[in-house]
């Protein structure tokens, strides 16, 4: 009897092992699931707050702007500004002639005792590039062409302020008209603002009879604005076209340049193929 007593003891101490263990188990299996049930609460709150990609934003029509003193015609220039003191113009200044352009030109011309004529004609280019967080060139462009317009009917001292869509001139365009008065004298003011594509084109032109002479007529001012107005904005386009043009030349060239080296390289090894060995 006193044998059989530790013995049951051992029996029972081994039978209670599987028991922690299952239980063991089950705890841990437990905590396992919590785990996973927050890994993928996790992971679909993190999918939730990923903002969708933005489109890439239209690229720029153009990548350059002419030569703003040679974007209007010699032969508009002479009639527009009769004898212009530099027919050449007078460039503005620009920290990057691709981006910001102007010229400006100016005359008067005497007409002895009948008085006489002066003339002003400016023009200004601003370019947009394409940008991911600030919109694409072309909407840039739209904006600023939007804001110049209203600077221009806000001109100090202007007088009878008129406003027109000035049609065929670039993507968009509005004419804007005005008097004033300046150094005792009565000016006649036009200025076209266009857009094309990614451009601002802003031409100004103005004139004034001197010493008694006849003040310019509104209409006629108008015409010869909307006049250079159209080449400056075709000038823009040239440009573009010069610069592909350029460009395929330069890689028929480099073509031209590869083929000529694969030659000379064909040649010398058929020499070396051809000379005997010692």
């Amino acid at each position: 009897m006193h044998r059989s007593a530790p013995r049951l003891s051992r029996i029972l101490a081994c039978a209670a092992v599987p028991v922690m263990l299952v239980a063991v188990g089950c705890s841990s299996d437990s905590g396992s699931g919590s785990d996973a049930k927050k890994s993928a609460d996790s992971s679909s709150s993190g999918a939730a707050t990923t903002e969708p990609t933005k489109p890439a934003v239209e690229p720029a029509k153009f990548g350059d702007l002419p030569d703003a003193c040679s974007s209007i015609g010699k032969g508009t220039i002479e009639d527009l500004v009769p004898d212009a003191k530099k027919k050449g113009g007078t460039a503005g200044r620009s920290s990057d002639l691709s981006v910001r352009g102007s010229c400006s030109w100016n005359g008067l011309k005497d007409n002895g005792v009948k008085g006489s004529q002066y003339r002003w004609l400016s023009v200004a280019f601003t370019r947009f590039d394409s940008d991911q967080s600030l919109g694409s060139g072309a909407d840039r462009a739209a904006e600023d062409y939007t804001k110049q317009v209203a600077k221009e009917k806000a001109s100090e001292g202007a007088q009878k302020v008129a406003t027109a869509d000035a049609a065929g001139i670039g993507d968009e365009a509005t004419a804007i008209t005005y008097g004033l008065d300046k150094s005792d004298e009565k000016f006649e003011n036009s200025t076209v603002v266009a857009r094309t594509g990614n451009v601002v084109v802003t031409l100004t032109y103005n004139g004034a009879g001197f010493a008694g002479a006849k003040t310019p007529s509104a209409a006629d001012i108008l015409r010869d604005a909307q006049k250079a107005a159209k080449e400056a904005v075709a000038a823009v386009g040239k440009t573009a076209e010069a610069a592909k043009t350029d460009g395929a030349s330069d890689g028929k060239s480099d073509e031209k340049k590869d083929e000529k080296s694969d030659g000379d390289k064909d040649e010398k090894k058929d020499d070396a193929e051809a000379t005997p060995k010692s």
